[in-house]
């Protein structure tokens, strides 16, 4: 039985969650009778929640085509330039890769990143132009855009000279020809048989075992759990192994106790595992991603991929606020300070170090969203943290100036929503590139901008746009400083006392601004209740109580009637506050608040990068 080890890269949200689903249930990995779910691979509950696809998974299945029986393992990889640090992983694992395009918005910001990837590791890809059902799709000009990003990035002849499919993933059909319909996904399992070469490292079973570690997880039966491609030799349960860091030093030795292998979407222990396989190895405690498992007589590790570093970073320490330690269990500074460290060794894109202020944290990674999910998963565990503002990660130039990072930005509006767009992204420094017509009466607006002008720029953008536009970012490079931007944010209200709040002082208070808390809800001094319709901040009292007097007139006691309070999501929350402002997490709520909470008098706001 032959091999072919493959990916699936795409943009966010271009179905490749989805046409894993297709490729699972044709290729008879389900029953007749067995139910089955909507985005199988997406098996984290923030995955199910956001509709994106967080962590890379690998699964595998049977193809009988024209060339006999092939054994496929597919790793669905996640869209999402925050969670690049597990594309650059896995693709060291695979022999080809499957670059799914929508035909309707062509190629994207995060395309480009994933794609130069793979190109620079010399794997040859196969366009698929998906979602051509669509009413607005233009494959032909999809398929020629994808052609000049190749012709752009630096790609070979060899992959230039790229095949190109074109599907629906949703309903389950691929073509090689617009003008033959289909009704299975039969042609892309033939292609992929076709183009994708069988996994180099077949040639090397008879040498010594090794496997470069790139997955890592905990399961409770068998312990760490670490996943690879094998590149020599064999792995069988029972045998000695020894792990080796990047540097060829020694870290443990021990046994294989169990080899799994990954069928459909189970992983199965099998007796013998050989060169090309992806598997995961249970038996080792102390070896992590980029390790090389191997047996007593390898000496040399195998290379690792380089990982690109971070640019964002925010301070996450203990919740010392006056509500601390009232709905969550998780809140010693040496048990988060365990849980960050176990989160950077599985995740290579998150850095974790030590600050000089006292039980705090400070957490590196790509994104704003990368760090969110960190959060809301510490959140849902039970933890309860304080975070302060996300902040770029600067670098040293070759003159000791100051380098920030830039990323590359791409904008889907309306016609009628572009002047305000280009004109905010202006004033954050950012540099016009190329405006022009996407179809559908929407403007495509590629620019260069840094990534600090970005932190808190989302719900602008959606507010600006009325919720229709769709803005995209990937990290480019770095440049120098580009000096000061003023974001322009409002200032907030802030409770000048402890207690809970009255809904006649939130009625009095919401022709200040807007209140992101509501009646009968704890407060405490420094805590932040709502934003100020001005530029300053504003010390309010929320508590105070309606005098009640003996007097009966007419209209005296009308009822109190409140707006609804506008609750910041947690991302939300960590791109609004300021840099004297933090975000109180816990597993039931989430305050902003000031971080000196009773301060004998507020500075009228400045706001300095």
């Amino acid at each position: 039985m032959s091999l072919r080890n493959i990916a699936i890269i795409a943009h966010v949200d271009h179905g490749k969650t989805t046409l894993v689903d297709q490729l699972l249930a044709q290729s008879g990995v389900f029953r007749a009778n067995e139910a089955t779910v909507e985005r199988a691979m997406d098996s984290n509950d923030q995955e199910r929640e956001r509709g994106i696809t967080i962590l890379a998974k690998c699964t595998s299945v049977l193809w009988h085509g024209k060339a006999g029986e092939t054994r496929i393992n597919i790793i669905d990889t996640p869209g999402h330039a925050d969670f690049g640090g597990e594309v650059e992983r896995i693709l060291g694992m695979v022999d080809g890769c499957v670059l799914l395009v929508d035909a309707e918005e062509g190629v994207m910001p995060q395309t480009k990143f994933v794609l130069g990837k793979a190109l620079k590791m010399g794997l040859r890809p196969i366009l698929c132009l998906n979602k051509v059902d669509r009413p607005h799709a233009d494959p032909d000009r999809v398929h020629n855009d994808a052609f000049d990003l190749f012709a752009a990035m630096g790609a070979s002849d060899e992959q230039l000279d790229f095949p190109h499919i074109y599907a629906s993933g949703k309903a389950g059909w691929a073509t090689l020809d617009l003008a033959q319909p289909n009704d299975n996904l039969a042609p892309l399992f033939d292609l992929i048989v076709d183009h994708v070469p069988p996994p180099k490292a077949e040639q090397r079973k008879d040498e010594p075992f090794q496997i470069l570690s790139v997955l890592i997880e905990n399961d409770p039966f068998l312990g760490r759990l670490l996943t690879g491609r094998i590149e020599s030799g064999k792995a069988v349960p029972g045998m000695a192994i020894k792990a080796l860091s990047r540097d060829g030093k020694e870290i443990e030795r021990g046994r294989i106790t169990k080899v799994l292998a990954f069928r459909g979407l189970k992983r199965q222990p099998i007796d013998d595992a050989e060169a090309g396989d992806i598997v995961a190895i249970a038996g080792l405690s102390k070896a992590t991603v980029a390790d090389t498992l191997c047996a007593m007589e390898v000496s040399e590790a195998l290379p690792a991929q380089p990982i690109d570093p971070p640019t964002i970073s925010m301070t996450v320490s203990v919740n010392d606020s006056p509500l601390a330690g009232r709905e969550g269990d998780k809140v010693q500074s040496r048990v988060i300070a365990a849980r960050l460290l176990k989160e950077a060794e599985a995740n290579v894109a998150i850095r974790v170090t030590e600050t000089s202020e006292k039980d705090a944290f400070e957490v590196a990674g790509r994104g704003e969203l990368q760090l969110g999910v960190l959060i809301e998963s510490m959140r849902r565990e039970g933890f309860e943290v304080s975070i302060s503002r996300p902040r770029v990660v600067y670098q040293e130039g070759e003159n000791g100036e100051r380098m920030e990072p830039v990323e590359d930005v791409m904008i889907d509006v309306d016609e009628e929503f572009t002047g305000i767009v280009i004109e905010k992204l202006s004033a954050r420094k950012a540099e016009l590139k190329d405006m022009g017509p996407s179809g559908a009466g929407k403007t495509r607006i590629s620019l260069m901008s840094p990534s600090r002008s970005l932190i808190g720029y989302q719900g602008e953008f959606l507010t600006d746009t009325r919720g229709s536009g769709v803005l995209n970012r990937v990290f480019s490079h770095y440049e120098p400083y580009k000096g000061p931007i003023d974001a322009g944010r409002k200032g907030v209200l802030v409770s000048n006392s402890d207690g809970e709040t009255a809904a006649y002082a939130l009625w009095n208070l919401e022709e200040r601004g807007v209140m992101f808390v509501g009646a009968g809800e704890k407060t405490y001094q420094g805590m932040i209740i709502g934003e100020n319709s001005r530029s300053d901040d504003l010390d309010v009292n929320p508590m105070k109580a309606k005098q009640l007097t003996n007097v009966r007139a007419s209209g005296k006691d009308e009822a109190v009637r409140l707006t609804p309070p506008r609750r910041p999501t947690l991302e939300q929350a960590i791109a609004y506050i300021e840099e004297d402002e933090l975000v109180e997490v816990t597993p039931k709520s989430i305050r902003l608040r000031k971080k000196v909470l009773n301060p004998s008098f507020r500075k009228k706001r400045v706001r300095e990068d």
